[in-house]
């Protein structure tokens, strides 16, 4: 059995808010590792309850698991953050006009978690890991590097984030609709207000970003897998990105660093 090492998310603290790890839901897992391991060189092993670890170099990068047969929930990446007290947050989440969906729950080998929904719908998940913090330097092809909220309008959910996971907020000076979340004086997450260009068949949603070596690269591959170009690569400040699908609808951007 391969090895599994600390989860890689490249961030340097578990500072409450700080993201944790990245998490799939898929309606059938085996099809989803076959994708995500052409696509990103990841391997699979057994996590707890129903979910597989995906591992890159032994390490482990994200979850994969199955939805409900009798539910039709639709493939979503969700990203988690961390929460000093899980249970206490919980309550915020509900006090300040957010939604539990799932929990508070214990889970083998990751302690107490909840799955939420934001206002504006947006799920994400809070996990109270208390575990040694990822290497901070990691940028390698196929691990998770940054998560955007993308919604209708930033100033009622930035005012939710900052109760319920205590961030501090840094507006953008580009004029559009868009705030950096901090947590512990660091890059947390973005959120972006889109308006109507909102996804109609998505909702409000938490969009993460893979690492790839060349964007150009993984688009082609992802087409040939099976999944879909959903925005073209465009360049950033934060490098070449683009927003695709996997082969069961599943949102998620590929994201190459700037030159």
């Amino acid at each position: 059995m391969t090895q599994v090492r600390q989860a890689a998310i490249p961030r340097a603290t578990r500072a409450p808010g700080a993201p944790w790890r990245v998490s799939l839901l898929t309606h059938r897992p085996a099809a989803a590792e076959e994708f995500y391991g052409a696509l990103f060189g990841w391997e699979f092993g057994p996590g707890p309850g129903r979910r597989a670890r995906a591992l890159l170099d032994g390490q482990e990068v994200a979850g994969i698991g199955q939805s409900p047969p009798d539910r039709q929930f639709p493939a979503a990446w969700t990203p988690f953050f961390t929460s000093p007290d899980v249970d206490l947050t919980a309550h915020q989440v509900r006090l300040y006009g957010g939604t539990v969906a799932v929990g508070p729950l214990d889970s083998a080998g990751e302690g107490r978690t909840v799955v939420a929904a934001d206002p504006a719908g947006a799920v994400f998940g809070l996990g109270g890991y208390a575990g040694p913090s990822a290497a901070p330097d990691e940028d390698r092809h196929g691990l998770p590097v940054w998560t955007e909220l993308i919604t209708y309008e930033t100033g009622r959910v930035v005012r939710f984030y900052e109760a319920v996971c205590g961030y501090e907020q840094e507006p953008g000076t580009d004029g559009l609709d868009r705030v950096t979340l901090h947590s512990a004086g660091r890059p947390a997450a973005a959120l972006r207000g889109a308006g109507r260009a909102v996804l109609r068949d998505r909702g409000a949603h938490w969009l993460t970003h893979f690492r790839v070596t060349d964007v150009e690269w993984a688009l082609a591959r992802v087409s040939a897998l099976g999944g879909r170009v959903r925005e073209p690569a465009r360049d950033t400040a934060s490098g070449r990105s683009a927003t695709v699908t996997d082969p069961q609808g599943a949102v998620f951007a590929v994201l190459q660093a700037p030159a």
